[in-house]
């Protein structure tokens, strides 16, 4: 990456708002030829993560964003026996269809409620002991119903089923002539294999999953720095995690660095891990020198953060990740952007910055993926629940083993928003649909720079500085006129 102007713009502490990239000869074919597979460890058709935020990545965030080419990190909070069964049912996940929520015949329609919004296809498959599909329930057959009514006495009789192996495209123009925006997948004996939604049909094509060797879906996990790490860090390896993450708001510090060396010293070389979070050259190359393959970058951007106005302490993004990436590829390491992503842009500026992958948070809590239950405003729209992992909220939860009275001196060090409404936005509801939005326009980001792939594009990257006015003149603004 150059600066349009070095002499005078590479003095500067920049914002993912105050740079742009300028546009340059493209020599490809098309922009679907674009490679955007991380350069820091095999896995992954893309180089977007979801972050290990208790309101963000659970199991069905995590097993989204590996089908759909991503990775996800569950949070440090989460317990072990949690850890477990969700990275088992991981690795037992197909890596093309979705998992169906199902219920029995005599389940009720309370359990139904409980839980058809789980998935954006709003979808229940009803099954009989042989795992065969006997009937669906869709949110319009629950109106009007008693909520203990039988599931056998509401659900639809007529199924459309595709085959296990049928083509993306024969999948699509099936359910777009059956009218569904979802069907189930059955194997040959008529036993239910998954779920695939009509829109995802399309995006599969786009979006490749993100295998490990062994060809099951990856999956990553965050820990803390406290004296368990290391036998943290090995029981997770037994478990199957694909990557470890360690975890803290502030890694340029003596325990970070002995917690990534112990770590290292009990894992060696089985398993990339990344640890995080600093903003400065010094903080990076501390962590790559004690055994981190990866550096997570930032301080304080991030939606449910307040760090940066609670302590003055940060950095702006762009300069962040621009540094630390430059100190770690000299020690032939990586880093992870992670936080401050509101629009595509942000990931492409991220890795014209020298970035592998993009943490991203509040931008995939409203989804139907993430944990929280769906709740609804007076006015009937529809949101989630996010909080910050330095909040009350999050500290309470964390000290959840110690005295009130130690409990409540921790809570004085407290530097996050403890609850935010996340709307779902009309269109954006899946993990899908936002992917495919930043893929896309990642992929014409790099045309537009003249890159194949992401060291290309890294290499090939000319950000020039703007006023705020120039920012705003790029965003649409359509709408406003009269």
């Amino acid at each position: 990456m150059r600066f349009l102007h070095p002499e005078h713009d590479a003095q500067l502490e920049l914002a993912l708002e105050d740079v742009f990239l300028v546009p340059q000869y493209f020599d490809g074919g098309s922009r679907l030829e674009v490679d955007l597979r991380p350069g820091d460890f095999v896995g992954g058709s893309h180089p977007v993560v979801s972050a290990n935020m208790n309101g963000v990545t659970g199991k069905r965030m995590a097993e989204t964003m590996a089908r759909f080419g991503g990775l996800g990190v569950l949070p440090q909070d989460m317990e072990l026996k949690t850890v477990e069964r969700i990275v088992r049912h991981l690795k037992a996940a197909d890596a093309r269809y979705d998992t169906a929520v199902t219920v029995t015949p005599e389940a009720t329609l309370r359990d139904v409620l409980g839980l058809i919004r789980k998935r954006s296809h709003e979808m229940v498959v009803v099954i009989d002991e042989e795992q065969r599909p006997i009937g669906l329930i869709t949110t319009s057959d629950l109106r009007d119903r008693d909520q203990y009514t039988p599931a056998r006495d509401v659900m639809s009789r007529r199924l459309s089923t595709l085959t296990v192996g049928v083509s993306n495209r024969e999948a699509y123009l099936f359910m777009d002539q059956e009218r569904v925006r979802a069907a189930p997948v059955v194997d040959r004996q008529g036993r239910l294999v998954g779920i695939l939604g009509k829109e995802d049909a399309v995006r599969l094509e786009l979006l490749k999953p993100s295998l490990n060797p062994r060809g099951e879906l990856m999956v990553a996990a965050a820990i803390g720095i406290s004296a368990e790490a290391p036998l943290e860090a090995a029981q997770l390896k037994e478990l199957g995690v694909d990557c470890l993450v360690l975890d803290t708001a502030h890694g340029h510090q003596r325990r970070m660095v002995e917690a990534v060396a112990a770590v290292k010293k009990a894992i060696g070389n089985q398993l990339p891990i990344v640890a995080g979070n600093v903003c400065t050259v010094e903080g990076t190359r501390a962590l790559c020198e004690a055994g981190a393959d990866v550096v997570k970058v930032n301080v304080g951007p991030g939606a449910m953060c307040t760090t940066r106005m609670q302590t003055g302490v940060g950095r702006p993004t762009f300069s962040s990740v621009q540094h630390a990436a430059a100190a770690a590829r000299a020690l032939g390491k990586h880093v992870w952007a992670d936080g401050g992503v509101r629009h595509p842009r942000d990931v492409a500026l991220y890795l014209a910055a020298g970035a592998s992958r993009v943490m991203i948070g509040t931008g995939l809590a409203g989804t139907y993926e993430s944990p929280s239950d769906i709740k609804e405003d007076k006015d009937g729209r529809l949101y989630k629940e996010n909080y910050g992992m330095a909040s009350y909220r999050a500290v309470m939860n964390r000290t959840a083993n110690l005295d009130p009275f130690e409990q409540a001196k921790k809570a004085f060090f407290r530097e996050g928003i403890s609850t935010s409404r996340i709307y779902l936005k009309p269109g954006m509801e899946s993990v899908g649909a936002i992917l495919v939005d930043i893929i896309t326009g990642l992929q014409s980001a790099f045309t537009y720079v003249g890159a194949m792939d992401g060291e290309a594009f890294t290499q090939a990257a000319v950000v020039g500085v703007q006023s705020m006015a120039g920012y705003g003149e790029g965003t649409p603004h359509g709408r406003v006129r009269g």
